[in-house]
């Protein structure tokens, strides 16, 4: 099972998250080699430049593709997996097209046996080099390996006493808009509703909206599974052209569409989707989107500005473009640690509390 995932994500660009669950759906598993599918497709495919690298050492020519899935799930769990030896290239070899399984045996031995010398840190922390550069730019040398390094951990689930399975750091930023009871609230990009349920059941009135219609049926599936429908409205809605008059509402939270960069530890095909001109392209959407929200927030109100990437565009360059265009928004203090300052607002990165990384800035709209 773990290998047609694989083929289909390398092969058929499927996403990781979507077509392991219609697996392990209809396969009967028992939890405990749910666990193990999962680690194995998500791992392998997390890892898959570096998997790459320990087999490529003894390939004289490029195979197949699905026997290069079988070399790097065998390649995986031999020097990320924890699995013995033995058992992985046994078991890898077996599920190896007849044709192949010589080849994939007498590799994976050899994997086995000699230990790597990594050409380089994108090739040891299996990111493509633009990552590498673009983080180490921004965060410096350490910080930037530190945090890649982190995000090949596999992530917790966290959970919130509703029940709802959130990342820690996502829960943050929703405790920081600081909603209080019957504030009017817009969530500005909502989906899929994590943040909108969250700032609702502090009593706030939320306004939930999304671009996409389809994006919008996953905050209404989590409202009316959490049970906050008379709290949350949802609206279908372009926030650059948003539906509403200005200075209506008490809170706005702009939690923007990013490159992702630093939720990679739970998204495991993401590092091989974005691409570097992707980070520009956002973070001009991201200035579009904090501007029309800006004029939304009633003098005395707050604004917020979050992104789940790491890198300066899409946080300290989007700030230092508002800053320029809207002296009426007064920056907030950062917020407390595990976040640290980052320009005007705070960064949390992924190795600090084993979250995802994200950036946050926070304006109060001064009274005219």
């Amino acid at each position: 099972m773990a290998l047609d995932a694989l083929e289909r994500i390398e092969s058929h660009g499927a996403y990781a998250n979507l077509v392991l669950p219609k697996l392990l759906s209809r396969s009967g598993l028992p939890e405990r080699d749910r666990r193990f599918v999962t680690d194995l497709v998500y791992g392998t495919t997390r890892m898959r430049r570096a998997c790459d690298f320990l087999v490529d050492r003894f390939l004289s020519r490029p195979p197949v593709p699905r026997v290069r899935s079988a070399l790097r799930l065998g390649a995986y769990q031999l020097a990320f997996g924890g699995v013995p030896p033995h058992a992985a290239v046994a078991e890898t070899v077996a599920v190896t097209p007849r044709s192949a399984r010589g080849l994939v045996n007498a590799v994976l031995r050899r994997v086995a046996e000699i230990p790597p010398e990594w050409p380089d840190e994108a090739s040891r922390l299996s990111v493509p080099d633009w990552v590498v550069a673009r983080l180490t730019t921004d965060l410096g040398a350490d910080r930037a390996l530190a945090a890649l390094a982190a995000m090949n951990e596999p992530a917790a689930a966290t959970e919130r006493a509703d029940g709802y399975v959130q990342d820690a750091a996502s829960q943050q930023v929703a405790a920081l808009v600081d909603t209080q009871p019957d504030d009017r609230v817009l969530d500005m990009c909502a989906a899929p509703g994590g943040k909108a349920t969250a700032m609702a059941s502090t009593g706030a009135w939320v306004v939930a909206a999304d671009v996409r219609p389809t994006r919008v049926g996953l905050i209404r599936t989590n409202v009316e599974r959490l049970g906050d429908g008379k709290r949350v409205a949802l609206v279908v809605g372009d926030g650059t052209r948003p539906p509403w008059r200005g200075g209506v509402f008490d809170r706005v939270l702009v939690d923007a569409p990013c490159s992702g960069l630093g939720t990679l530890r739970r998204r495991a095909d993401l590092r091989w989707r974005v691409d570097e001109a992707s980070v520009a392209r956002l973070a001009e959407l991201q200035k579009n989107l904090v501007a029309a929200a800006a004029d939304l927030v009633r003098p005395g109100g707050v604004l917020v500005f979050s992104v789940c990437t790491l890198t300066a565009a899409e946080s300290t360059d989007v700030d230092a473009w508002l800053q320029e265009r809207r002296p009426d928004l007064e920056p907030l203090d950062p917020a407390e640690p595990p976040w640290e300052p980052w320009g005007r607002g705070a960064i949390l990165l992924p190795q600090t509390a084993s979250t995802d990384g994200m950036c946050l800035f926070r304006y109060r709209r001064a009274a005219p």
